[in-house]
C-alpha cells in the first residue's frame, strides 16, 4: 500500500533568477507567498446561494462563514439536484444558480456542480412520462446545464450512485425506471456521452458511495464499453466512524488500479455520538437532536487530520471535497462540520488550517537574492508570487521535480 507520509509528488523544487528591467535583482530581501494550492481541497457552497444572490437573510453570519470557508478551500460544489432544480418542468433555477457560480469563480475558487443524474431528489414530474420520455428528458436536462454553465462550471459529476439505481426501492422514481428498463452501463453511457457532446473540455466524473467490489464492476463494464471517464468519486460519508488508514489506503489501491484520478467527493467526519453500526441506509436515522461534545470534537480533529493526511499523500488523489462548513444545516443533521451551529470554529477547522496553510503551504516569507538575483524555494504545487517593493511576479509549479525559472519583476 502507498506510505501516507511521502509528499515529493506534491511538490517541487524551484530556482529562480529576478530580473527587473532586464538585469538581475542581486542581494535583495523578496517576499514569496503562495497563492493558490493546486490540489483542490474543496467544500460544498450551498449555503452561499442566497449571500451571493443579495437574498440573505442573515448577510453578517454568511460573510463570516464565506471568510472561515476560503480560509481552507479553494473548490466548491454547487447542488443540481433536479427535483429542487426544476420542481416544475420548463423552470430551472438556472438564474440564482449561474450568479452563484461566478461569484465564486470571481473569487478565484473552481466550481463543480452535482449531479446531472440522480435517482434521488429527482424531479417529480418524470413519473408522468414513459422511459423513452424520462430518456429524453434526462439528456436534454444534461445538455441544457452543460451549455448553460460552460465556462463557469467545467467539471460535473454527472451520474450518482448507479450501484444501487436500478434496484432503489425506497420509492418510486422515474430514474429508476428507466436504469431498470435499460441497464447501468447503457445508462451511463447515455448521460456521459450527452455531457461530453455539450461541453467536450468539462471533466465528468463517475460517483458513488458503494465502495464495494460491485462499484469495481460497474467502472470495467463502463470501460470495457468505451466511456470516457475522467475521474472517480468516491463518498466517504463516516457517520459510523472513521475508516481508519488501513481500511482508506485498500479503497485507494482497488480503485486506483484503472488509471483514473480519484476524487473523495462527499466526505464528513463526526465530533459528536456516532450512527449505531446496524443502521443500513444512512437516510433511515433521524433524531430530533444531535449535538457536537468537547471530547468529539477531539476525536473529529484527529480523524481530519489522519484522513486528510492519508488522502493527499496518495498520488491518484486529485481533490477532497467536505459534505458541510457547518452543523447548521448539515446533511440528517449531524455535527459533522468544521464550525460549529453558532459560528465559532472546532478543533478540525483549526487543525486542517495548519496542515493546509502551514504544513502544505507557504505563507508569506522573506527571502534573499544572491549576487546573481537567484533565490531557491520548494514548495506544494500551486500559484505563488514574489514581491519586491511595488515589484510583483508570478509563477507556478505545476509538476514535482525541479525546476528553473527567469521572473521579470513587473
Amino acid at each position: 500500500m502507498t506510505e501516507t507520509s511521502d509528499l515529493r509528488h506534491r511538490s517541487a523544487d524551484a530556482e529562480i533568477t529576478l530580473t527587473l528591467d532586464g538585469e538581475p535583482l542581486a542581494g535583495r530581501e523578496v517576499e514569496l507567498s503562495q497563492v493558490r494550492h493546486r490540489f483542490s481541497f474543496g467544500c460544498t457552497a450551498f449555503e452561499f446561494t442566497d449571500y451571493a444572490n443579495g437574498t440573505s437573510e442573515r448577510p453578517d453570519g454568511d460573510e463570516r462563514l464565506l471568510e472561515q470557508w476560503e480560509g481552507l478551500f479553494n473548490f466548491a460544489t454547487l447542488p443540481f439536484y433536479w427535483g429542487r432544480f426544476e420542481p416544475e418542468r420548463g423552470k430551472p433555477d438556472t438564474h440564482r444558480l449561474l450568479k452563484t457560480a461566478e461569484w465564486l469563480v470571481g473569487r478565484g475558487h473552481t466550481v463543480k456542480g452535482h449531479p446531472l443524474a440522480w435517482h434521488t431528489v429527482t424531479a417529480d414530474w418524470l413519473l408522468d412520462l414513459d422511459n423513452a420520455a424520462i430518456a429524453q428528458a434526462q439528456t436534454e436536462r444534461i445538455r441544457r446545464e452543460m451549455n448553460d454553465f460552460a465556462g463557469v462550471i467545467d467539471m460535473w459529476d454527472v451520474i450518482n450512485e448507479v450501484v444501487i439505481m436500478p434496484i432503489f426501492d425506497k420509492y418510486d422514481n422515474g430514474i429508476t425506471r428507466l436504469c431498470r428498463d435499460i441497464g447501468r452501463i447503457p445508462m451511463v453511457r447515455m448521460v456521459f456521452d450527452a455531457a461530453r457532446e455539450a461541453n467536450p473540455g468539462a471533466v465528468l466524473l463517475l460517483n458513488d458511495f458503494d465502495m464495494s467490489a460491485a462499484f469495481e464492476c460497474l467502472i470495467e463494464g463502463v470501460l470495457e464499453a468505451g466511456v470516457r471517464i475522467d475521474a472517480l468519486g468516491l463518498q466517504s460519508h463516516m457517520h459510523q466512524g472513521y475508516w481508519g488508514e488501513e481500511k482508506t489506503l485498500g479503497i485507494l489501491d482497488r480503485f486506483s488500479r484503472y488509471g483514473l484520478p480519484i476524487h473523495f467527493t462527499e466526505t464528513t467526519l463526526l465530533s459528536g455520538h456516532l450512527m449505531p453500526p446496524e443502521i443500513e441506509d444512512l437516510n433511515d436515522y433521524q433524531i430530533e437532536e444531535w449535538p457536537s461534545t468537547p471530547e468529539g470534537e477531539e476525536r473529529q480533529a484527529d480523524e481530519v487530520e489522519r484522513h486528510y493526511r492519508t488522502l493527499v499523500a496518495h498520488p491518484a488523489v486529485e481533490a477532497i471535497t467536505y459534505w458541510g462548513m457547518s452543523d447548521a444545516g448539515m446533511w440528517l443533521g449531524a455535527p459533522g462540520g468544521f464550525v460549529r451551529a453558532d459560528g465559532t470554529p472546532k478543533p478540525s477547522y483549526e487543525r486542517l488550517h495548519r496542515l493546509i496553510n502551514e504544513e502544505w503551504g507557504t505563507p508569506p516569507t522573506t527571502i534573499a537574492t544572491d549576487a546573481e538575483g537567484r533565490l531557491g524555494c520548494n514548495g506544494f504545487l500551486g500559484d505563488y508570487t514574489i514581491t519586491w517593493q511595488d515589484r510583483e511576479a508570478a509563477f507556478t509549479l505545476d509538476a514535482a521535480g525541479e525546476q528553473r525559472l527567469t521572473l521579470e519583476l513587473g
